[in-house]
């Protein structure tokens, strides 16, 4: 009975706030969080890890495709393919690689082969190498005796499609005109499309490759593949134990996705069914055995090895009872030998003879010894273990070369964003405070898939990380990250971005099925038409990288952040009452006037001491702390004259404060903190302030830096003169009483900093609103490495926000700036 009435009260409780909800109008968000709240409670987040960790490519020095200006993943050093092979030419030498060099490293980074390798280039293995021999097919790829038949199980489905095998492999290249021993291929990277140069030279034992070859012995732009792709991951040891979908993610920046056969969604062969008819890349594989290596089972199948599924087709039959269609597909083991699945609807098995001579025709069927096969997707299920898919992006395939009935083609939307550091890196859900801090995305879904019994929406939801920006030279090893999505309620008001008490009320409906240590996880979800939320995150705060998200949809998305529109608002009522005075006080002016001179301006080192001067002075005043050595009484110091402490007599202590410095003085001795010293500031602190606060902690000790006041006068030079005339100056000094009032207010641990965690905070206070990627950008640039923002730098963040936004705003309405939005112009001038 206890326990009853507790959920009683408990359920009373809910029912009263409900009630105080709906008198301030929020109804709806009322039972869009009471259908929530019993799941919220036990939403916890799982982290797994991958049993051999993956590093992210480096990708320095690599030519990015479409980029006419120096490549923004590093200098300008790239190899240039057309650059270096005319240089070789004109010399009459052959290209060497000094970038991936004909030496072991260059092979492997831990575990050395069991035999001498050398290091020949086509000529020196056979007379007449080519780059292709009658052309190219899923049976120039064999393996050799590298580990990685997950990356040639990408290379066969690759040569199924001819755009996408020459945006890989162009066909600018051959061994017959122009040869230099330079070849390139290209690869997509992080949203990019790289070129990759390499010589020719590859690793052979007793004169034949070790490696991935052709069937063909003088054929060769296999092998150079496999080298490129070893060179973009630092060696050919690094391809040992990869995923099939990082490959063919490279070979054609589609989106993946992994299900697991014990784990199958009951629509599984009509999701392999629209991946094929969109032209999709599929593999497959079988759960390796951990005591043989490539085992194989009594089925003719290879555990541990990558296939690729090369068709999916409902077949017809017609037995002696009935007709009717059976879900087939087709695969192939990249070995591509006898070793085959040996079960129904194998090479010359007797159920072939149930299909119509129409039907085989039309299926291309053929029962060699090529590693090709047929299975029923019972079968399929059965024997393998899991499958990968990658979905195309609707632009990479020609439709004329697409087959018969494969032409429908995916939405795709795409976004780049950034964790960073106490400002954007939030971690999971679990840690639920920080977790709204994550970049959000919304997803609009308005139109049903085509055909769908329950009317709802297909999108495949992909994360993939990328280098992060200070270390892009090096591979690093992946974070742990994944993401959740939240339906927004269809009507009412929610927050933009949605804040801590919309996560705390609100339960997810699908997310990334665990947070993982991999390179991108995807999955696949069927909504109800509606808005949704995306939130990516890494699964604990702080930990910085960038990423991509891309989301694929039969019919559109709408993809859009989930953030605030960048602008000016109101100053906060706070900030007011901080600095109620926005005029410069007479001995400001004055000091100004006697700086200025004959042209009534002054430079940055002469606004440097006003500012220094002023700042100070208001402090004293405010503060009720004003010696009256140089200020009031003064009018100020002379011009040129470094500021100095006060050097009036000490005002008289209060009781309060005599009595406190008696019982604190002990404490403070063992603490190291010398109360006499600080008593010898330039301000003294009372305890009766509103605030209590150092100014030479703001600044340091140093005043306003010579970054911080040029950028004032450049930022605020209307007339270009290079310097600010009063009217100028009196602009900046009413903003600069405001900035410095919200910079009190978040200095929260009162170090002389704002907490990177409250920027955006600060700036909605000081009357902007920025969304997550101006913020990132801002921390970058003004924060410190422990994730604090000085004064100085709050200052300086402050000054270039408000000028470039009044810049734009002026400039757009003229129309300068008519193809820029305005976070792009923020984009492209708060790094200048």
């Amino acid at each position: 009975m206890a326990g009853q009435n507790g959920g009683g009260n408990f359920g009373a409780l809910i029912q009263g706030a409900g009630k105080q909800l709906l008198n301030q109008g929020g109804q709806a968000l009322l039972n869009y969080g009471a259908q929530a709240l019993g799941n919220i409670i036990n939403e916890v987040f799982q982290k797994k890890e991958v049993e051999q960790k993956r590093f992210l490519p480096s990708i320095k020095n690599y030519k990015v495709l479409g980029e006419t200006r120096p490549s923004s993943f590093g200098p300008a050093t790239y190899q240039d393919f057309k650059d270096i092979r005319s240089r070789c030419l004109a010399e009459g030498r052959l290209f060497e690689d000094p970038e991936f060099p004909a030496v072991d490293r260059s092979l492997y980074y831990k575990e050395s082969l069991d035999r001498p390798i050398t290091w020949l280039r086509p000529g020196e293995i056979s007379d007449n190498p080519q780059l292709f021999v009658e052309g190219y097919s899923r049976f120039d790829v064999q393996q050799g005796e590298l580990g990685d038949c997950w990356l040639l199980a990408a290379v066969a489905n690759l040569t199924l499609h001819r755009k996408l095998f020459f945006q890989v492999v162009p066909d600018d290249q051959s061994f017959d005109e122009d040869y230099a021993g330079v070849f390139h291929f290209r690869f997509w990277q992080y949203g990019r499309w790289v070129d990759v140069v390499i010589d020719d030279r590859l690793p052979t034992y007793r004169g034949k490759l070790v490696f991935l070859h052709s069937a063909e012995a003088n054929e060769f732009w296999s092998a150079l593949l496999e080298k490129a792709y070893a060179k973009l991951h630092g060696s050919y040891e690094a391809l040992k134990g990869g995923s099939t979908c990082e490959a063919m993610e490279d070979f054609t920046g589609g989106v993946t996705e992994m299900y697991e056969m014990s784990e199958l969604p009951p629509n599984f062969y009509t999701i392999l069914l629209k991946a094929y008819e969109r032209n999709s890349l599929m593999g497959c594989s079988i759960e390796p055995d951990p005591h043989i290596l490539e085992a194989e089972t009594p089925a003719g199948l290879i555990r541990g090895h990558a296939y690729s599924v090369t068709r999916v087709k409902y077949v017809d039959i017609e037995t002696p009872g009935r007709a009717g269609k059976i879900p087939l597909l087709r695969l192939r083991n990249p070995w591509g030998n006898e070793a085959e699945w040996n079960g129904p609807w194998s090479d010359k098995s007797p159920e072939w003879r149930y299909i119509p001579e129409s039907e085989k025709e039309e299926l291309g069927l053929t029962f060699d010894d090529d590693g090709e096969f047929w299975m029923s997707f019972k079968d399929f299920v059965n024997h393998f273990s899991r499958v990968e898919i990658c979905n195309l992006n609707p632009d990479s395939l020609d439709p004329e070369e697409c087959p018969e009935g494969c032409t429908k083609k995916w939405e795709m939307s795409v976004f780049e964003g950034e964790w960073v550091r106490g400002v954007t890196a939030g971690g999971c859900r679990n840690f639920l405070e920080t977790f709204w801090r994550n970049p959000q995305y919304t997803v609009t879904l308005s139109d049903p898939d085509e055909g769908d019994d329950e009317n709802k929406c297909t999108i495949i939801v992909a994360l993939m990380q990328k280098n992060r920006r200070s270390q892009r030279h090096q591979g690093l090893e992946c974070l742990t990250i994944g993401f959740a999505v939240y339906r927004l309620p269809d009507y009412g008001h929610v927050p933009k971005p949605l804040d801590v008490n919309f996560f705390k009320y609100n339960a997810s409906v699908g997310r990334s099925q665990a947070f993982i240590n991999l390179r991108e996880v995807s999955a696949r979800f069927k909504f109800e038409p509606g808005s949704y939320v995306i939130v990516p995150s890494t699964f604990d705060p702080d930990e910085e990288g960038e990423f991509l998200l891309r989301v694929f949809s039969e019919k559109d998305n709408n993809m859009a952040e989930n953030d605030e529109d960048i602008g000016m608002g109101d100053v906060d009522d706070r900030v007011k009452e901080l600095a109620p005075d926005p005029e410069p006080a007479d001995p400001v002016r004055e000091f100004f006037t006697r700086l200025a001179g004959s042209d009534g301006e002054v430079d940055w080192q002469e606004l440097k001491e006003i500012l220094d001067y002023a700042m100070r002075e208001e402090l004293a005043m405010r503060h009720g702390a004003y010696d009256g050595g140089g200020g009031v009484a003064g009018g100020g110091p002379s011009p040129r004259t470094p500021l100095g402490p006060p050097g009036g007599p000490p005002q008289e202590q209060s009781c309060l404060e005599q009595i406190l410095c008696a019982l604190c003085t002990p404490i403070c001795k063992e603490l190291g903190v010398d109360l006499q010293q600080a008593q010898n500031q330039p301000e003294q602190v009372h305890l009766n302030q509103p605030q209590p606060y150092a100014n030479a902690q703001e600044l340091q000790g140093q005043g306003f830096s010579k970054d911080v006041c040029r950028s004032m006068i450049a930022m605020l030079d209307k007339d270009g003169s290079g310097g600010l005339g009063f009217e100028e100056f009196k602009s900046l000094w009413i903003d600069l009483r405001n900035w410095r009032a919200v910079f009190r207010l978040y200095d929260v641990e009162r170090r002389g900093a704002v907490p990177a965690s409250h920027l955006r905070d600060a700036l909605h206070s000081a009357g902007y609103t920025v969304n997550a990627h101006v913020l990132n950008v801002l921390a970058h640039r003004y924060g410190t490495t422990d994730g604090y923002i000085q004064f100085d730098d709050f200052i300086m963040c402050a000054v270039r926000l408000k000028t470039m936004i009044d810049t734009f705003n002026s400039r757009s309405s003229g129309g300068d700036y008519a193809t820029f939005s305005l976070e792009e112009w923020l984009n492209r001038t708060v790094y200048s």
